[in-house]
């Protein structure tokens, strides 16, 4: 039996198993770097799979190991994300979340379930392959700096180090059984932009005695904007935007405080680094116009998403072969950030998406209460996997 037959055998065996272990990761979420009994379930999986691994990094991350005949010929790593997101679950399934508003309505019990059916499927081959082959539990994507970051910091990667990263995310508008790419920029760089503004307040009949905050920071959002249309070159996807703003007077009080919050979004990280002293400049020179004095803190995100070329059109072609082309999707480019940006400004990384809406049902979009996805999405998701990991292993 040729191999790619005996991965779609071996993912139909599984199927049911990784079912009920995204079943029970679903059940039982934690936050972001609290992802402690999450992690002791994919342990216990790993031993009772026979995969060595190492754990403790970033707290509760854990890198698996299944290395072929000539396990220094090749490297690569397989990403799954672990952490749940601070929001009260409302849909009406039998493993329904059980901790009070924490839920994973990102997908992560996917990920993670998909990596240990890819794991499983894989450690079957493990005669067949020259190489070795990383599983990387990620913790704390959802909540800045990033589990990723952390990992790499704490030498996760470092021995072995991996020639090749790559990782994949539920897409809920797209069909399960699909699977979808995109080359190059994909997802955006993502920082937080914070302004607290000082002046002297007063009665708001008497503006002239006042430093009015309140017009100079609607004047200083209005200026920021005009970054994005009048600064930055039209090929350079860029979103600059302020969902906070806390002036805490009242009808007739102007505050001596208000506060501002934004987020700035890149697809470019040279004009990433641009955007923001140009942000700095801005707000600088329109609090000294109005007399003001102002505190700005621009908290470093994660960085863009950059999907290699050579190895994604690589993966594609595998892909192809695999499930056949009407079932190859090409992405858009998403101004969402991920910090699996990390692995792939470090290494030569592709990052993918695979269809998980429901037929006949309603799917619920990312970060929503009620999301939830066609499982039989996971039998893709880890065939696929397998069948990248030994082809870039083989090929």
């Amino acid at each position: 039996m040729i191999v790619k037959d005996e991965i779609k055998k071996f993912a139909e065996k599984y199927f049911n198993e990784i079912i009920e272990i995204r079943r029970h990761i679903h059940k039982h979420p934690e936050l972001s770097f609290h992802e402690f009994e999450t992690s002791k379930f994919i342990q216990s999986k790993l031993n009772e799979y026979n995969i060595p691994f190492k754990t403790g990094y970033a707290k509760t991350g854990i890198i698996g190991y299944i290395k072929g005949g000539n396990h220094n010929k090749k490297i690569i790593a397989l990403r799954a994300d672990m952490d749940a997101l601070p929001i009260q679950e409302t849909s009406d399934i039998s493993f329904k979340s059980i901790n009070n508003n924490v839920m994973h309505a990102c997908g992560h019990d996917a990920h993670c379930a998909s990596l240990l059916g890819t794991a499983k499927i894989l450690k079957n081959l493990e005669s067949k392959i020259d190489g070795t082959i990383l599983l990387i539990f990620q913790p704390a994507e959802e909540r800045y700096p990033g589990g990723a970051n952390i990992m790499i910091q704490d030498g996760a990667l470092n021995n072995p180090e991996p020639e090749i990263i790559i990782g994949q995310h539920v897409l809920p508008d797209m069909p399960a059984g699909y699977i979808g790419f995109k080359d190059g920029n994909y997802m955006a760089s993502g920082d937080e932009v914070h302004i607290t503004l000082h002046g002297k307040g007063g009665h708001a009949a008497m503006p002239h005695n006042l430093v009015d905050i309140v017009l100079l920071g609607s004047q200083i959002i209005l200026n920021l904007n005009q970054i994005i249309s009048r600064f930055v070159p039209a090929t350079i996807p860029a979103v600059l935007s302020f969902g906070k703003f806390i002036a805490n007077g009242s009808t007739n009080v102007i505050p001596d405080k208000v506060e501002i919050s934004g987020t700035l979004r890149v697809m470019n990280e040279e004009w990433r680094t641009k955007i923001k002293k140009k942000i700095n400049d801005i707000i600088n020179s329109t609090a000294k116009q109005f007399g003001s004095n102002c505190d700005i803190v621009i908290h470093d995100g994660y960085p863009m998403v950059y999907n290699n070329p050579e190895i994604t059109n690589r993966l594609i072609n595998y892909t192809t072969d695999f499930i056949g082309s009407e079932f190859v999707k090409t992405l858009e480019p998403r101004m969402t950030s991920e910090d699996f940006g990390y692995f792939s400004q470090k290494y030569p990384s592709c990052y993918y998406r695979f269809g998980v809406e429901q037929t006949n049902k309603v799917t619920g979009d990312l970060h929503t209460s009620y999301f939830n996805l066609n499982e039989d999405s996971l039998k893709t998701s880890m065939s696929v996997m397998a069948w990248l990991a030994y082809s870039l292993l083989t090929h």
